[in-house]
């Protein structure tokens, strides 16, 4: 797994290249954690090379969520591989999750 943050006042674009599993999802904990020190309020997801998430992953998602959601502020993500969108279908995370075809459209829909 890769991770490429881009930093711009107080929001981040993250994305993620291959997978988050039971192997390494403490890496990517520590990238939202390092953010979260950094005052970031708004995370938008890439997950155009996101390849495979664990339920583990999905831990660490919700996590990161509920620590914006109670600074006001959002975890968007965008650009889901078909077998992702299956996962958070099945899951029921896409009810839980803001997610976005592409990048202009979550930064669209950030809070103002």
């Amino acid at each position: 797994m890769i991770i490429q943050t881009n930093i711009h006042s107080n929001e981040a674009i993250v994305q993620v290249n291959g997978r988050i599993d039971t192997t390494n999802y403490n890496e990517f904990e520590n990238a939202m954690n390092d953010l979260f020190e950094k005052h970031i309020r708004h995370i938008l997801l890439d997950c155009s090379s996101l390849d495979y998430i664990s339920s583990s992953g999905l831990r660490v998602f919700l996590t990161a969520q509920k620590h914006l959601i109670t600074i006001n502020g959002s975890f968007s993500l965008f650009a889901l591989q078909p077998m992702i969108q299956e996962i958070f279908s099945i899951s029921g995370f896409q009810s839980i999750f803001s997610i976005f075809p592409d990048l202009e459209s979550a930064k669209t829909n950030l809070p103002k």
